[in-house]
């Protein structure tokens, strides 16, 4: 169940990018809801996966894949769009795929992205309930703020500049939490290589 609830993510999150480029101005505005749903099915799932002990090492797989494909491709389109700086998707897409390969090495060896980490500064900044949760909420912020600034450019909205001032400065924030959780996954997977045969 939880898995198939991460899975559908997907579908709603192609949806959502058809409303932004092809949507009206009601569509638009319905997008920022609809964005919001679409990341609280991560807590959502995380939820099942406790609650019925669905939890796998698939699962985490399936769970990061996905939230890494909406986080990549949204930065990307925000930035087609004209709304944030192409740096943006750049760093992101850098931080992810280096990250990810990292924590591949660990998971051939069966060990969850989470398991991965020794240090307790590590696990905090990476795995701890808090930090994901602020990322998560910061993440959240962004695209809610920067769908809204769409809706509000073609509705010529008076607030439409100072939305995407606020949408903008959330974005780099968001930016500078995902490197800052990225760093100890580099650190801690120096140590995996130095250990794993070739």
């Amino acid at each position: 169940m939880a898995n198939l609830i991460t899975l559908l993510r997907f579908p709603f999150l192609f949806i959502y990018i058809l409303f932004l480029y092809f949507g009206n101005t009601s569509l638009k505005l319905w997008s920022v809801p609809f964005i919001i749903f679409i990341i609280f099915m991560d807590t959502l799932d995380g939820i099942i996966a406790r609650a019925r002990q669905e939890t796998s090492l698939l699962g985490s797989v399936l769970d990061i894949a996905t939230d890494r494909t909406l986080e990549m491709l949204l930065w990307v389109v925000f930035a087609d769009l004209g709304l944030i700086s192409i740096l943006v998707p750049l760093i992101v897409i850098t931080r992810g795929t280096t990250v990810d390969a990292v924590r591949a090495v660990g998971m051939r060896h069966g060990r969850s992205a989470f398991e991965q980490l020794r240090s307790p500064l590590s696990n905090f900044l990476v795995s701890s309930r808090m930090m994901r949760s602020t990322y998560g909420a910061l993440k959240t912020i962004s695209f809610s703020l920067l769908t809204l600034t769409l809706a509000l450019e073609s509705m010529q909205s008076a607030f439409t500049d100072q939305i995407h001032i606020l949408a903008v400065t959330f974005t780099w924030i968001s930016v500078a939490v995902c490197l800052l959780r990225g760093v100890p996954v580099l650190i801690e997977g120096y140590s995996i290589f130095k250990t794993t045969p070739e």
